[in-house]
């Protein structure tokens, strides 16, 4: 008998939660189906030390239909979307088979993601771009992205900007807010894949199950 969507679905998180990955559950907590994961940049590359908040959400015929994914906070790479942190993979897009798990994704196809760009497919074209004219200067313009937008510090200041953001604009409260209840400040435009998922670095779930 083959295994359910839900229970394979459980089981793939709690792979990846055992090998190691911090892994928030949004909402309620008792859920596998959205949440968010700790990444660390491969080593060897511009990326390297950099730390990622990425969003995962499952279908309901998950693993028949592949995971959603997007990077919270900024990433500069010719593949990522800077402003909504969608990602342009093949092997979620369009090859997804039923045979990978989610520890697949984190192992294996992100890290590859950033080792190897595709500039001529980009969802970033600045970032693609400058890889094709002038590579060096897109290591530096990665590294400068990963210093500003994904060291440990950034992240706490993104969430704890975020997290009073949040209270302002429940407040009423409209210093820096406009009518919209949003910030003014223009470094929130830094933080805005972040803030659009509070639940991941502020009031989070760590994910428990019991088998």
């Amino acid at each position: 008998m083959s295994m359910s969507p839900t229970k394979r679905r459980d089981m793939d998180v709690m792979k990846l939660m055992m090998s190691n990955y911090d892994v928030k559950v949004i909402e309620d907590g008792k859920s596998t189906a959205d949440f968010c994961v700790e990444f660390h940049g491969p080593e060897e590359t511009a990326y390297e030390g950099g730390i990622w908040h990425v969003h995962v959400g499952l279908p309901m015929d998950y693993p028949y239909r592949s995971p959603s994914i997007g990077f919270l906070n900024r990433l500069y790479h010719p593949n990522v979307d800077e402003t909504s942190g969608s990602v342009c993979l093949d092997v979620i897009n369009q090859t997804w088979s039923p045979m990978y798990e989610l520890v697949n994704i984190f192992d294996s196809f992100l890290p590859q993601l950033l080792r190897y760009p595709n500039p001529s497919d980009p969802l970033n074209g600045e970032a693609a771009a400058l890889l094709l004219r002038d590579p060096d200067a897109y290591t530096k313009r990665v590294k400068e992205y990963v210093k500003k937008h994904a060291t440990r510090e950034a992240l706490s200041r993104a969430v704890a900007q975020s997290a009073s953001s949040s209270s302002e604009a429940q407040n009423g409260d409209s210093n820096g807010v406009n009518g919209d209840g949003k910030s003014s400040d223009a470094d929130n435009d830094d933080l805005s894949s972040l803030s659009s998922s509070d639940s991941c670095g502020a009031g989070d779930t760590d994910f428990k199950m019991d088998f």
